[in-house]
């Protein structure tokens, strides 16, 4: 039960920042109110944050690229733990984006994605970048637990107008529900206490619905840039529960080559252009 309440802590949050919006009295009842709000949602946050951060000492769990071609990864737990944040077992995700050679993928001549501008365009179509739509495939044999899928995809955040209202409309979506930050999404039961999650997602790509059971290496949706995102990418973690504000984070390993042709068994490092190297282990669902 406490712990349901703590989950509730964006709403706590929203509560004090709104008795100080609407406050016109200056600094009185209502006004310490809303402060008292404030820090009692911080402190609820702080300490939901504090009970996802795992143990250090737990084996990678092995599992197949979830991908196909050649991929960019950033903000990796090969560089940094955590990888992103404690937050929504996050600790040892990965964010990969789409970068085809020259020659592609077999997939003819596919166009760079736009690069960061400082100010023009500020944005621009989702559609625009090579790793929308591409397919997204189960790590394992898998049990789908959790799906959403109305999200739209919105306009990437690519430029530094585009890119400040992003650290605002982030902090934003932090306050809400899970979904309001992975966008839409799959999270899969690898079995073994294992999860696996797939955020923002193309709207209306996926392919299959809860309580499926799908095999390793089954397409289940596509890239899209729907959610805290600021261009088409995946984000892919394990976890140890269903509930991205409860579970704590889960390593894992792939077998991926890189461009040079190493073959590594790990997690490869940010800025690493790579492509799986094996094909998918066999895992029990």
């Amino acid at each position: 039960m406490l712990t349901m309440l703590w989950k509730r802590y964006g709403l706590v949050f929203a509560a004090g920042a709104l008795c100080i919006v609407v406050n016109a009295q200056g600094i009185g009842p209502l006004w310490y109110t809303g402060v008292a709000l404030l820090i009692v949602g911080q402190i609820m946050r702080m300490t939901l944050i504090r009970t996802q951060r795992p143990p250090l000492d737990r084996e990678p769990v092995l599992l197949g690229v979830p991908v196909t071609g050649r991929w960019l990864a950033l903000n990796g737990p090969a560089t940094k733990v955590p990888s992103h944040t404690h937050s929504h077992a996050q600790t040892y995700a990965i964010d990969l984006k789409h970068v085809p050679g020259e020659g592609g993928d077999g997939e003819g001549a596919v166009p760079a994605a736009p690069p960061f501008r400082w100010l023009w365009p500020v944005a621009r179509n989702p559609r625009r970048y090579p790793t929308y739509g591409m397919p997204l495939l189960t790590p394992a044999d898998a049990v789908v637990v959790a799906t959403a899928e109305r999200q739209r995809d919105h306009l990437s955040r690519m430029s530094l107008p585009a890119f400040l209202f992003l650290c605002l409309e982030g902090f934003v979506r932090g306050l809400g529900w899970p979904r309001h930050l992975m966008g839409n999404h799959v999270i899969l039961d690898l079995g073994d206490g294992v999860y696996a999650a797939f955020a923002h997602l193309r709207r209306g790509s996926l392919e299959v619905a809860v309580g499926d059971r799908v095999p390793a290496g089954r397409k289940i949706a596509e890239c899209g840039n729907s959610g805290n995102s600021s261009e088409p990418h995946l984000h892919f973690q394990l976890m140890d529960g269903p509930d991205v504000m409860t579970a704590r984070g889960v390593p894992f390993a792939w077998r991926y080559r890189e461009d040079n042709g190493a073959e590594h068994t790990g997690v490869p490092a940010d800025t690493t252009h790579f492509t799986a190297a094996a094909p998918l282990p066999e895992r029990a669902a």
